[in-house]
């Protein structure tokens, strides 16, 4: 049942909440004051920073946010009622006033239902506006001993879900679903994959994941971090206030491409060399390319320890180099030794060497001579012959423009037509001028990770993992260290070459083959007319996966317009869609992108082409198809469906992607044929 008010009526239990909503407020100002208000005792410059540190932190926490009630429900059973939202609220005697939604005894919000009450007689959800409660709706779910009977999708949750979609991401803290809540509250121990079909809130899951994680185990994660890494700029632009929102603002966010960000990459190669970059081959290619680097050692060591030099012969050399070797590899994936730290601890053994032949002398040589040994001109020379200092760009450059070296590290691993595609034509003058592209950057990363330990993250969440390289896949799964994944995708919205029949091999590159595969299929976002209609391309883009299923039905939500021209049509519909609040998306295959642009400017429509440096989207964008994975719009234009089929291989699971973007209404343009499945939709 719901219930809202005007000016003219007056409802008792608004009234009450209205007051409750007002206190709530006033004791987050004085937790604000009281976090502001902590002095530094003085003890030391150390203890200083850090409670200047944690002040900070906790103020950021508290911040106010003037669109963002302090709850947005209640729970009520036989003995507590409790008030729901983002963060925790008390008053100065210390007591609740808001539970935050991840504290346990706030579970039975998300998860309550007539069938299974939870011990809740009644879920309460209320309605806002500009910040003022202006309604509320009861759920009745146990009535004394019997559970009551079940409803649909609630006004008010089903108005929270369609609420327009202008600017970035929101939470969806208070409509968050059983199936999504049992992933959000998943152990930080258990590594999981969503297989998420579009508009089933994968991505707002896993951050919302990120967000109980770090209050459930802040002070573990508070050490090693959490990471969030999205497909490209402007989706990070999307997703970026819904951690803070939710209080946790010491979350990084990145892209593959930033966290690989090795080389300046100034370069694009041809398909077919980027698709080979991405080979998992390329991992034992580039091991064999920088453990190649070392020699067997030709001759002894004269070692300076305190004045006088021992003889380190060649056969304890050799031994010294075999046994740190084979250190290096366990087994075929796991790295035990690193390059610098073995070059390094060759330069200790030499000095220990001599220090033990002291020692048998009648020495008693210090550590700090020891040090100073493995430091010396003659070790120093010695590595640099047998082990030498290497950087991941340099090696990376050398492999690249010499074929004999190439032709070494590829020897029974790639072929010589495969080889000639690695190799650059013209040497470049230096490292930095290279022509770098971006899966050089990959692979430099690659090398780095050989070189010297990358460090970890205590927990991360990769989304649209599905469209990941293998060698992408292992760049994250070396910030992975001993944490645990959330990997969040959809097969059916895989567009790259490499993108997998299923996700298990996926897993296995990003080194957690034991992650759970758990399906989301209920579609919360996207209309039900909007889903069917794409869902038809599934027999052809992934077969055997099962379809989404829509919350709710839209009559008029899809419109599909055979045109003989685009710019007339296409300025008559943003037009008429623009007008109405929310955010409007004209989808279009990327080499159309100026073409659509400059036609709905030239009509002088407010139109912005959507572009990946991470700039707020404009309310009405032009959108390329190859940018809009992961984005929602109130409102979608296709314009053109077989140009964005023809524009590359995985044409229909990009049309697939770009017909799952709205949340309200879908127009599709189109001047030539519709693929099959599409063309037989009634909606045409």
């Amino acid at each position: 049942m719901s219930h809202s008010t005007t000016p003219e009526t007056a409802d008792p239990v608004l009234t009450a909440e209205r007051a409750h909503l007002a206190r709530a407020a006033e004791c987050l100002t004085e937790m604000r004051a009281a976090a502001s208000a902590v002095v530094d005792a003085g003890v030391d410059a150390w203890a200083s920073e850090r409670l200047g540190a944690a002040r900070a932190d906790r103020l950021r926490a508290l911040a106010a946010d003037p669109g963002v009630p302090p709850f947005f429900g209640r729970t009520d059973s036989a003995t507590e009622t409790f008030h729901i939202g983002r963060r925790h609220v008390r008053d100065a005697a210390g007591d609740p006033v808001v539970i935050d939604w991840r504290a346990p005894m706030s579970r039975p919000f998300y998860q309550a239902g007539p069938a299974d009450p939870q011990g809740l007689h009644r879920r309460r959800r209320f309605g806002f506006s500009g910040g003022e409660l202006t309604g509320y709706e009861d759920e009745i779910l146990a009535d004394g001993d019997q559970p009551v009977a079940g409803k649909g999708v609630l006004p008010f949750l089903r108005r929270e879900i369609e609420r327009p979609r202008s600017g970035p991401m929101r939470d969806i803290v208070a409509t968050i679903q059983p199936d999504q809540d049992d992933i959000v509250r998943a152990p930080l121990a258990e590594s999981i994959c969503v297989q998420g079909a579009p508009g089933t809130g994968k991505t707002a899951v896993g951050l919302h994941r990120a967000a109980y994680l770090l209050y459930t185990h802040g002070g573990q994660l508070a050490r090693t971090g959490v990471l969030v890494v999205g497909p490209n700029r402007a989706f990070l632009r999307y997703i970026e206030q819904v951690l803070p929102t939710l209080g946790e603002v010491d979350v990084e966010q990145t892209t593959v491409a930033d966290l690989t960000a090795r080389v300046p990459v100034r370069a694009v190669e041809r398909p077919e060399v980027a698709v080979l970059k991405g080979d998992v081959r390329m991992a034992e290619l580039l091991r064999r390319a920088l453990w190649g680097e070392i020699r067997k050692p030709a001759d002894s060591v004269q070692v300076p320890l305190a004045g006088r030099r021992y003889r380190v012969p060649v056969e304890r050399l050799k031994r010294y180099v075999d046994d740190l070797r084979r250190r290096a590899r366990a087994d075929d994936d796991q790295q035990l030794l690193h390059y610098a730290a073995g070059r390094e601890r060759l330069m200790m053994l030499l000095a220990e060497d001599a220090r033990r032949q002291k020692e048998e002398a009648g020495g008693s040589p210090g550590d700090g001579e020891t040090r100073r040994a493995a430091r010396s001109a003659e070790v120093r020379a010695f590595c640099d012959e047998v082990w030498p200092a290497r950087d991941a760009a340099g090696l990376l450059c050398r492999l690249w423009s010499d074929p004999d070296r190439l032709a070494r590290a590829a020897r029974g691993l790639l072929a010589d037509d495969e080889q000639a595609l690695l190799r650059w034509a013209v040497p470049p003058r230096s490292v930095r001028s290279a022509p770098w592209t971006a899966a050089d950057a990959v692979l430099a990363d690659e090398l780095a990770g050989l070189l010297e330990r990358t460090p970890g993250y205590g927990h991360v969440v990769v989304d649209e993992a599905q469209d990941l390289s293998p060698m992408q896949c292992r760049a994250i799964a070396r910030r992975l260290a001993a944490g645990s994944l959330t990997v969040l995708g959809d097969l059916a919205q895989a567009t790259s070459p490499w993108s997998p029949s299923d996700w298990q091999r996926t897993l296995v590159e990003l080194g957690r083959p034991e992650a759970v595969v758990r399906p989301l299929t209920r579609g919360y976002r996207v209309p039900g007319e909007v889903l069917e209609l794409a869902n038809r391309l599934l027999p052809l883009i992934a077969p055997g996966l099962p379809a989404a299923t829509a919350v709710r039905a839209e009559p008029g939500a899809l419109r599909i317009r055979p045109v003989s021209t685009f710019a007339g049509p296409l300025v008559d519909v943003v037009t008429e869609i623009g007008d109405a609040q929310g955010s409007v998306g004209i989808v279009c295959a990327d080499a159309a992108v100026a073409e659509v642009a400059a036609v709905l400017t030239g009509a002088g429509l407010p139109a912005a082409v959507l572009s990946d440096d991470g700039e707020e989207a404009p309310r009405v964008a032009v959108v390329p198809a190859g940018l809009a994975k992961g984005l929602e719009f109130d409102a979608v234009v296709v314009v053109d469906p077989a140009a964005i089929v023809a524009a590359e291989p995985r044409g229909l699971h990009r049309l697939y992607v770009v017909l799952t973007r709205a949340v309200s209404t879908l127009v599709v343009l189109h001047r030539h044929d519709l693929p099959e499945p599409l063309a037989q939709h009634p909606a045409r």
